[in-house]
C-alpha cells in the first residue's frame, strides 16, 4: 500500500468521530429517550409510544414538505397559518354540504396554489423567502380570523373527523397512517426521483444547477407547493382532532416544524437533508415534550428547553 493511500485511510478514532457527527441527532435522541425511560414514570409502554406518534403526526407531516424547501435553499414561515386557514376552509366546506372527499381535495388544491404563489414571489420577484413567507404568515393568520370573526367552525361531517384523526385502520390510528403515507411519498420524491436530485442540486449550488439546464425557479416553486400542501393536510388533521376549524390552532407550528427539520440533520444553507431525519427530529421533539409533561414540568419550561435544543441543533449541524 502506498504512502498516499495510507494517508487517505482514516484512523479508527476519525471514523468514529465522523460517524457520530453524521448521526448526532440519533445519538442524542437515544440518550434522551433512555433518560426518560429511566426517570419518567410509565414512560416505557406501547401506550406512550402510540401517544407520541399521534402527537407528533402533524409536525411530521409538515416537516416532510418543509424538508424540500430547506434542501432547495429556501425557508417557509407560513406553514402554521396555512394549516389554520386550511382547517377553517375544510370545516366551512363541510358546513356547506360539500362531500368530505371533495372538501379535502379542494383544501389540498388551495394549499398547492398558496405554495405556488410563495414560490413565484421568491423566484420571479427575487424577494427572499424569509420575507415572503413571513408576510404570508400574517396574511393567512388574519384571513383565518376574518373568515368567521375569530370564531371556530365546527366539523359537521363525521367522515372528515374519522378520516383525518379519529378513525383506525388495522388498529393503527389515522394520524400515524397519514404520517406513513406522507413520509413514503416524500422519500420517493426526494431520494429516488429526478426531481429530488434537482432539489439537492438547486440547494447545493443554484448557479451551477442552472448551467446544467435545471430550471432552478421551477424546482423551488414545486418545493413550496409540496410544503404548503403538507401544511393543508396537517390543517385538516388539526381540525379533525379538535372537532372544529380554529383560527389559532396553527400558531407557532412553524417553530416546531423548522426545529424538527434542523434537528433531523437538514442543512439550513440547503443542499443536504433527509426525510427520515426530519421525521426523527419531529419525534425527538415529541419525546422531549411528552417526557417533561410526564415528569410534571410546565409548558413554559418545555418551550425554554425546546428553544435551547434549536440552538444546539444549529451549532452541531454546520454542513
Amino acid at each position: 500500500m502506498t504512502t498516499t493511500a495510507l494517508q487517505r485511510t482514516p484512523s479508527a478514532g476519525q471514523a468514529i468521530r465522523r460517524l457520530l457527527a453524521d448521526h448526532v441527532t440519533y445519538v442524542i435522541f437515544g440518550f434522551v429517550t433512555l433518560f426518560f425511560l429511566i426517570v419518567a414514570p410509565n414512560f416505557a409502554s406501547m401506550a406512550t409510544a402510540g401517544a407520541i406518534l399521534r402527537i407528533t403526526a402533524i409536525v411530521s407531516v409538515i416537516a416532510v414538505g418543509m424538508t424540500f424547501v430547506i434542501v432547495s435553499g429556501e425557508i417557509d414561515l407560513s406553514v402554521g397559518s396555512v394549516a389554520s386557514f386550511s382547517g377553517m376552509i375544510v370545516a366551512m366546506l363541510a358546513q356547506a354540504n360539500v362531500p368530505a372527499w371533495a372538501a379535502a381535495l379542494l383544501t389540498l388544491l388551495m394549499g398547492a396554489v398558496i405554495g405556488a404563489v410563495n414560490g413565484l414571489l421568491v423566484t420571479r420577484l427575487r424577494i427572499p423567502s424569509f420575507l415572503v413567507t413571513l408576510g404570508m404568515l400574517s396574511v393567512f393568520s388574519g384571513g383565518a380570523m376574518t373568515l368567521t370573526d375569530t370564531m371556530p367552525v365546527p366539523i359537521v361531517d363525521d367522515l372528515l373527523s374519522t378520516t383525518f384523526w379519529n378513525g383506525q385502520i388495522a388498529g393503527v390510528p389515522m394520524p400515524i397512517w397519514w404520517t406513513v403515507v406522507t413520509v413514503l411519498i416524500g422519500v420517493f420524491l426526494l431520494h429516488f426521483s429526478l426531481f429530488g436530485r434537482r432539489v439537492f442540486a438547486c440547494g447545493g449550488n443554484a448557479i451551477a444547477a442552472s448551467f446544467t439546464g435545471i430550471g432552478v425557479g421551477r424546482i423551488k416553486v414545486w418545493s413550496f407547493v409540496l410544503c404548503s400542501m403538507s401544511a393543508s393536510l396537517a390543517g385538516m388533521m388539526l381540525a379533525a382532532r379538535s372537532g372544529a376549524g380554529n383560527p389559532n390552532m396553527g400558531v407557532g407550528l412553524e417553530l416546531d416544524v423548522i426545529a424538527a427539520v434542523i434537528i433531523g440533520g437538514t442543512s439550513l444553507f440547503g443542499g443536504y437533508g433527509t426525510i427520515l431525519g426530519s421525521v426523527v427530529g419531529a419525534i425527538f421533539i415529541g419525546v422531549i415534550g411528552f417526557g417533561l409533561l410526564v415528569m410534571g414540568f410546565s409548558t413554559t419550561i418545555q418551550e425554554i428547553i425546546k428553544g435551547a435544543i434549536i440552538i444546539l441543533a444549529v451549532s452541531v449541524n454546520r454542513r
